[in-house]
């Protein structure tokens, strides 16, 4: 390769109009790899540093050892003493850097292949890169996939016309859900980071926001905009609650999310593995949006104890329904509203003189 540099440029100008390349990026790439690989091949020969120089115009590639002058008996690798240096270059004193041509040794095929492997790389990168840019705008989206690989930990998912591999970690899968090769999935983009070797787009599974792209598949009233979607909180594979509400009093926007005998509301749920979701009409009154994110408990009154906190009343025989498995159900009504929810049943209530409503309270609406 070393004496046919006319023939090796031109194939790397082929490159650059082919694949899109930059000639600079291939060289740099380049001349850092020969330079290693020859160091790596005659580590015995070579007590310095290895600098390859590739020149597209004069197509020519050349080696120079580079080594700093040291008035010492005891030389290190990329030294040289003032003695030979000076039998090189009689001017050169302490400290200089002496930088000498050299000819490699049979390194032709080692040239050749570290070439190859350079040039390999920065098609495969280059291709990813412009495979990922096209995907910088896909961050938030839902986009289908089928499962190629799974290990230990992760899950890696085909996605896109490019069929760019998605990894989903441990925390954006869904516990429960199991993926196999071949399965078909939908995913949640939640991060494009393109850009080196750590250039990959992450997908999840266990993302609220795969559940409000979900019902934008399934509601035209939000895709439109008629229906706005405030808030999700989620435990993934459990339960989820979503809070919509509309501006156009003739949209019953609970309604439209549920769909005619449940349909939409189903289509989303068995997306999800039979993921429980409760629909829930968002409120600009925090106390009574507080009351009906403890659906589907009944909720006699909320009362606001401080800044973000609030204790809700519910019927006795409603209390583990209102606070939910594992406090499940009072938990995701928290996340949902931001606000610190205290639920107690009504004859607790009755002894802190909270069972009858007063100032600062709200009764439930009706859903």
């Amino acid at each position: 390769m070393i004496s046919k540099g006319k023939e090796f440029f031109a194939a790397l100008s082929d490159l650059e109009r082919e694949k899109g390349i930059s000639e600079e990026v291939f060289l740099e790439a380049l001349s850092t790899a020969l330079a290693s690989a020859y160091k790596k091949q005659f580590l015995d020969d070579v007590t310095g540093n290895v600098e390859v120089k590739l020149n597209p115009e004069k197509e020519t590639i050349r080696f120079f050892l580079t080594r700093t002058v040291v008035d010492s008996e005891e030389i290190a690798d990329g030294e040289i003493s003032l003695a030979d240096a000076q039998a090189i270059k009689k001017s050169a004193k302490v400290g200089d850097v002496l930088t000498e041509e050299f000819k490699p040794k049979d390194f032709s095929r080692i040239a050749a292949q570290t070439a190859k492997q350079v040039i390999l790389q920065k098609i495969h990168e280059t291709e990813r890169d412009n495979t990922l840019s096209e995907f910088s705008d896909k961050e938030g989206e839902l986009m289908s996939g089928l499962v190629r690989k799974v290990d230990a930990r992760n899950v890696y998912v085909e996605i896109g016309k490019g069929q760019i591999e998605g990894l989903m970690l441990p925390q954006d899968q869904v516990p429960g859900e199991k993926y196999l090769v071949g399965d078909k999935v939908k995913v949640y983009v939640k991060r494009v980071k393109s850009g080196g070797r750590n250039a990959q787009v992450l997908v999840s599974r266990a993302a609220p926001g795969l559940v409000k792209r979900l019902f934008e598949e399934e509601v035209p009233e939000i895709k439109a905009g008629t229906v706005v979607v405030k808030g999700i909180a989620r435990e993934p594979g459990h339960r989820t609650k979503m809070a919509i509400v509309s501006e156009d009093p003739r949209i019953d926007a609970v309604g439209a999310c549920v769909g005619n005998k449940g349909a939409r509301v189903n289509a989303v749920v068995q997306e999800l593995g039979g993921e429980k979701i409760d629909i829930i009409l968002w409120s600009e009154n925090p106390l009574e949006f507080i009351a009906k994110a403890l659906s589907p408990a009944a909720v006699l009154s909320v009362t606001q104890m401080n800044e973000k906190s609030a204790i809700a009343v519910v019927p006795d025989d409603k209390l583990s329904l209102a606070i939910g498995r594992d406090g499940q159900n009072a938990r995701l009504a928290a996340r949902l509203t931001g606000w610190k929810i205290d639920v107690k049943s009504e004859s607790a209530a009755a002894k802190l003189d909270l069972s009858a409503p007063a100032q600062g309270e709200a009764p439930a609406a009706e859903e």
